[in-house]
């Protein structure tokens, strides 16, 4: 029986349900496993009383610190955090959960430590493993390498945290390929894809999927935060260009109220609908509804919605990023393009007027299942607990 003690600062909870959705749904994978027992901590920062009183933080600071979450242990210990604070600090703050770690391993002498993200995760947990005496594998997903190993403080903690490592995992070979710029030893690095739930993400009757949700003719969906990273400028400048067609933003962020005002400017109003977060389970409704899903991130590391989107058979528009090439293989998964507003219209109209068919479309998500991710996941942790042990 391995132990796996999983850490993450990107899980869900009662008040942020999609939050980290991909990581609890790799843990849950692993953990359906009969050779196998996961418990996760999913350390919560707070800033210093009395701004845990700020309704931003109010619900954190709620949280229980122990539940059982859809069949997990979950730990959610505090760190201090402090919002005007640069985040070169971070790793250092989340050191404070170690007393925790020590707790938790008295009773579940866990064998391995499975860190979810690289930053703070990854370099506290590099810490952790050293004074506990676990091997800790470290996963890298995108932004932490793309934008914090790019920072002056993160950066040379990020690539010390991957040479104390026993085992890294990346998401895409284009990320390990980044991380090897990085100064990361590449051989080191071990690919570890998303997986994507076939059954529950399936084509459907799109005409009625747009009629339930009130809509018709051709639309548009993009999903993500919003935030300027994420480029839902381009996708209005993108829209603007096609009159016949609709978009749905799916997510929220600190960009909502410019993207709205920018949408009302452009006089796109009547074409354009902000949805706000939606819970993982209304996802395959809104996928399957869209005629292409459209990702116009400056970065990203390998995009769950991606594949979720392949799988209920609707071709996807994404910028030259991240792990791109290896998603959207084939012309039926749909087109990359640059970051440009032209390019992206003319890749949205050609997938309009002639959309590749459903079944073809979700071949390409094939390669995809939280079975497999669940069974490399688990044999790349023995071989790391292995190794040291």
């Amino acid at each position: 029986m391995l132990r796996v003690l999983t850490l993450s600062t990107l899980f869900p909870d009662a008040n942020r349900p999609a939050f980290g959705v991909f990581v609890e749904r790799q843990v849950l994978a692993l953990a359906a496993r009969d050779d196998i027992a996961v418990e996760v901590v999913a350390p919560v920062g707070l800033p210093p009383w009395p701004l845990t009183l700020h309704p931003h933080y109010r619900p954190r600071a709620r949280l229980k610190r122990r539940e059982e979450w859809k069949g997990l242990v979950v730990h959610r210990p505090r760190f201090p955090a402090f919002p005007v604070v640069g985040g070169g600090a971070a790793a250092k703050r989340l050191q404070a959960i170690l007393p925790v770690l020590r707790e938790i391993r008295e009773r579940f002498p866990f064998d391995v430590i499975d860190a979810e993200f690289f930053w703070p995760d990854g370099v506290a947990a590099a810490g952790f493993a050293k004074a506990l005496g676990v091997p800790v594998s470290i996963k890298a997903r995108g932004s932490d390498i793309d934008h914090w190993g790019r920072q002056s403080a993160a950066g040379p903690q990020i690539v010390a945290a991957a040479a104390a490592a026993d085992g890294l995992l990346a998401v895409s070979e284009a990320l390990r390929e980044r991380m090897s710029a990085l100064g990361i030893d590449r051989e080191k690095v071990a690919v570890h894809r998303t997986g994507v739930d076939a059954e529950r993400f399936r084509p459907c009757d799109r005409d009625a999927a747009k009629a339930a949700l009130g809509m018709k003719g051709p639309l548009v969906v993009s999903a993500g935060a919003l935030i300027p990273v994420k480029g839902q400028r381009l996708a209005l400048a993108a829209i603007a260009q096609l009159p016949e067609a609709s978009l749905i933003f799916v997510g929220d962020g600190p960009d909502r109220l410019a993207l709205e005002a920018l949408t009302e400017t452009m006089g796109l109003g009547e074409r354009v609908r902000f949805l706000g977060v939606q819970p993982h389970e209304a996802l395959p409704a809104l996928l399957g509804a869209a005629d292409v899903l459209l990702h116009t991130a400056e970065r990203e590391g390998l995009a769950n919605v991606w594949v979720e989107a392949l799988a209920c058979g609707t071709p996807i528009v994404v910028t030259e990023t991240g792990a791109a090439h290896e998603v959207v293989d084939r012309p039926e998964a749909g087109r990359i393009v640059a970051r440009d507003a032209a390019a992206i219209a003319a890749a949205l109209r050609e997938l309009l007027a002639s959309p590749p068919p459903q079944d073809k479309v979700r071949a390409a998500a094939g390669r995809f299942s939280w079975e497999r991710n669940g069974a490399e996941l688990f044999a790349h942790l023995e071989r790391v607990s292995s190794q040291r042990h």
